[in-house]
This record gives structure tokens, sequence and C-alpha cells, in this order.
């Protein structure tokens, strides 16, 4: 399980932070960003994605309740398009940062990238599984992205964004089939090029 000893190694306050949405075919990426106490203890914190959906979304009420400061950001799929997906995940991690009440010394970000936040930063390698606070980002931006692709489903029907949340299922590929890309399509990202040419049917 997470915990807080990643954070003791460097200068208080520490900030984790982590993204979802960087590899669905439509939608934005989302990133979440979370300072926690000193000993904070949120029970249950874990990986976003081994949390079912109800479980999320009562640690996403607690984080935002009990955290010392959180943020959420999101780069659109525009912004994705334009600067592609891994400049858009620093966006939307900066955007996140910059919502907080409390600016962080030190961020910890999920993953093996070094993104370029303005602030001392260190990447963390399955970082949700070893960092509350990265788990804890991990599960507000995991839920804040959901919920805006349901919101975003009765913009755009048939779909199914409300159900895959933009990622490349077959689902997905059948609807675009019959329907073409609609404006949250990521029509850049090179596995949704491949089945709008009709190389594949998915990835």
């Amino acid at each position: 399980m997470p915990d807080l000893l990643l954070e003791a190694e460097h200068p208080y306050p520490v900030c984790g932070v982590d993204e979802a949405g960087r590899g669905p075919w439509a939608g934005p990426v989302c990133a979440g960003a979370v300072i926690l106490g000193p000993g904070m203890d949120i029970e249950g914190l874990d990986d976003s994605k081994k949390l079912t959906p109800a479980r999320r979304e009562t640690l996403a009420a607690r984080i935002e309740a009990q955290a010392l400061a959180w943020g959420v950001g999101f780069a659109s799929p525009e912004e994705i398009c334009e600067l592609n997906i891994l400049r858009a995940t620093g966006l939307a991690m900066r955007r996140a940062i910059a919502a907080m009440a409390m600016a962080p010394a030190f961020i910890l970000v999920d993953g093996n990238y070094a993104f370029d936040l303005g602030i001392p930063a260190r990447p963390v390698v399955k970082g949700d599984a070893l960092s509350a606070s990265i788990a804890a980002a991990s599960i507000l931006a995991k839920t804040a992205r959901d919920a805006l692709m349901v919101r975003l489903d009765a913009d755009h029907p048939g779909y199914g964004f409300a159900e895959h949340k933009g990622y490349g299922v077959p689902a997905h590929a059948a609807a675009l089939a019959r329907l073409g890309p609609c404006a949250i399509h990521r029509t850049t990202w090179a596995p949704l090029r491949r089945v709008l040419m009709g190389e594949a049917a998915f990835p």
C-alpha cells in the first residue's frame, strides 16, 4: 500500500501528481495534484486503476475534505493535437498544481518522465503504488476525467463515452465507422488515425 516515506525524503510540502487519460482516442487528459499532511492516513488509498468507480468516488471526497491542498487540471483535445500528448500532459499537471491553495516545495510525479513543472520534481515509476500523495492524485484525476466524459457523452451521443471514457475499444471503433469523429476526438493521435484510415478496427 502507498505511504508517505517518499514524501519524507524531500522538502515540505511535497505534492503528488498523476494523470488520467493519456491513451484514449477522445476527450482531454486530466491531472491531479495533492499535498497530504505529515502522517496523514486516508484509509483505502491505492492506485486508482485497482479501485472500483464507487470506491474512487468515496476516496475522492475524503481526499478533497482531508488533504492540505488539492487541484485538478485538464488539457483539451485541441491542445493535445497542437502540443502532442506528452506536452499536453505536462500542461494539465501545471494547471492542477496552480489550482491548489498551497504551493509545493517539491513534486513527486508518477512515471519515468521528468516533466518541467517549474518546481523541483522527481519521477517515480509505479508511484501510485508507492506514494500516498501520488495515489491520491491519481484518484482525483481519474474521477474528474470520468465525470467529464459522462457529461461529454450527452453532448456527443452515439459514441459511448459514458461507458468507455474515450478509450480505443471495439465499440468505440464501431461508432466511429458509423458516425465519423466528433469535436472531442484526438484526430492526430496515431492509433485513431489508423482506425479512421481503415488500417485497423481497433489497436
